[in-house]
C-alpha cells in the first residue's frame, strides 16, 4: 500500500512540455545519430543509441509528471545519495572495465555509469542545501559542508579512474557555489590554499618524470606521437571540415579510423569534419537555445530550490559541452567527457533527458521573478 501511495504521489501531475527545449535536444541527438551511423556493414553504435534515445524520451515524459516537492525532502535526497555512493564503491568490485576505467555496470549488451546519475543527484542536493540556507549563505561553513557533498563522489569517481566525470562534479559544485551567494572571499581563500598545496607538491614532492606527465596532460599536443595522438587527430578532423564540411558519411578522419572514439569522446570532431563551420554554428546555436530555455524556466522558479536546480542543470550541460570542445581542439586535456545529447552512451542520455524532464515539471509552479528579487537570489546583493 505504501509503495502504491508513493507511486501515486510521484505521478500526481499532468505534463506541461517545453517543446522548444525538447526540439533542440532532439535535433542534437539526430546530429549524433547521423554522425555515428556507419551506413554500411554493422551499425551497433547507431542501433544501441537509437534504443537508448527511446528509453531517454520515456524517462523525460515520466520526469515531467513527477511531483518535484518530493525531491525537496532531506530524507529522500540523503537516502539516494547514500545509495549512489554505495554503488560507486561496489563498482570497484563488480564494475566493468573499459578504456582503463572501472566505471560501468555491464548488463548484457548495455552498460550503466553511476557517475552520470550522481551528477544529477549532486545538483538536487546542492539546490536543496543552498535554498534552505540562503539567509546565512555567506558563512564559511557552507563552502565546507557543500564541498563534502561533492568531494565524496568526486574521489570515488576519480579513483575509478574517471577524471572527466570527476571534473564535471567539481564544476557543478563550483558553479552552484557561485550562483548561490556564498562569499567569494571565502571561496578564493579555499582555492588559494589548494594552489599553495599544489605548489608545494610541485617543488618538493613530484619527480621530473611526474612533472613531465602533468605538463603533457595539460598540453596534449606537445606529444602528438604519444599521449597527444588523439587530440592531434581531432584537431585535424575539425580543421579539415572547413566551411561546409566533407559531407555526411565522407569524413576521412573518422570513417578511416584515424580518429579514435569518434562515436563517443570525439563525436564533435567527426561532426565538424562532415558538416563544417556551418554545421558547427548550427550545433552551437542549438545548445545556446537549450541553455536559454533552461534559464527562462529558472527565472520563473517558484522557490530558491527550483531556481538553483535549473542553474545546476545549465552548469552541468555547459561544463560537458565546453570541456569536450576544448578537448577536441587541443585546448584542454583528453578526459573522456561526452557531448550532451550527442555522444554515444545510454546512461548519460538517460540522465540528461531526466534532468530536463524534472525541470519542465518544476515549471508547473512557475512564477514571474521580480528583477530585484532575482538579483538577491543569485548574486547575494
Amino acid at each position: 500500500m505504501q509503495v502504491f501511495m508513493l507511486i501515486r504521489e510521484v505521478f500526481s501531475r499532468k505534463a506541461s512540455i517545453d517543446w522548444v527545449l525538447l526540439s533542440a535536444s532532439f535535433a542534437i541527438v539526430f546530429f549524433g545519430l547521423v554522425t555515428m551511423n556507419a551506413f554500411t556493414g554493422e551499425n551497433l553504435f547507431f542501433e544501441k543509441q537509437l534504443v537508448s534515445f527511446v528509453v531517454a524520451i520515456v524517462a523525460f515524459f515520466i520526469a515531467t509528471r513527477v511531483d518535484t516537492d518530493m525531491l525537496k525532502r532531506t530524507n529522500v535526497l540523503v537516502t539516494l545519495f547514500i545509495i549512489m555512493s554505495v554503488l560507486l564503491v561496489v563498482l570497484f568490485g563488480l564494475g566493468h572495465i573499459a578504456k582503463g576505467a572501472q566505471s560501468w555496470f555491464k548488463l548484457g549488451t548495455f552498460a550503466f555509469q553511476p557517475a552520470d546519475a550522481m551528477k544529477l543527484l549532486l545538483i538536487l542536493i546542492l539546490a536543496k542545501y543552498f535554498s534552505r540556507r540562503h539567509v546565512e549563505i555567506a558563512h564559511f561553513r557552507h563552502i565546507i559542508v557543500s564541498g563534502v557533498y561533492a568531494l565524496i563522489p568526486f574521489f570515488l569517481v576519480l579513483l575509478q579512474p574517471d577524471f572527466g566525470s570527476a571534473m564535471i562534479l567539481f564544476f557543478i559544485w563550483f558553479g552552484m557555489i557561485l550562483v548561490s551567494g556564498v562569499s567569494k572571499k571565502h571561496l578564493a581563500f579555499v582555492f588559494l590554499l589548494g594552489a599553495v598545496a599544489f605548489g608545494g607538491l610541485w617543488v618538493d614532492v613530484l619527480k621530473p618524470y611526474q612533472k613531465a606527465r602533468v605538463l603533457t596532460f595539460f598540453s596534449p599536443l606537445s606529444d602528438i606521437r604519444g599521449a597527444g595522438y588523439n587530440a592531434y587527430q581531432s584537431t585535424i578532423a575539425v580543421g579539415s571540415g572547413q566551411i561546409i564540411g566533407k559531407g555526411v558519411g565522407y569524413g576521412t578522419q573518422s570513417r578511416l579510423r584515424f580518429l579514435p572514439e569518434y562515436q563517443t569522446d570525439f563525436i564533435f570532431s567527426a561532426f565538424a569534419e562532415e558538416w563544417g563551420f556551418v554545421g558547427v554554428v548550427i550545433l552551437f546555436s542549438l545548445f545556446a537555445l537549450i541553455i536559454w530555455r533552461i534559464l527562462a524556466i529558472v527565472l520563473l522558479g517558484a522557490t530558491n530550490f527550483e531556481m538553483l536546480y535549473g542553474a545546476g542543470v545549465a552548469i552541468f550541460i555547459i561544463s560537458h559541452f565546453v570541456v569536450n570542445i576544448g578537448m577536441t581542439v587541443g585546448l584542454l586535456p583528453v578526459t573522456g567527457v561526452t557531448v550532451p545529447f550527442m555522444s554515444f552512451g545510454g546512461s548519460h542520455l538517460l540522465i540528461e533527458f531526466t534532468a530536463l524532464g524534472l525541470l519542465v515539471s518544476m515549471k508547473k509552479n512557475a512564477r514571474p521573478a521580480h528583477r530585484n528579487a532575482l538579483t538577491n537570489e543569485f548574486l547575494g546583493v
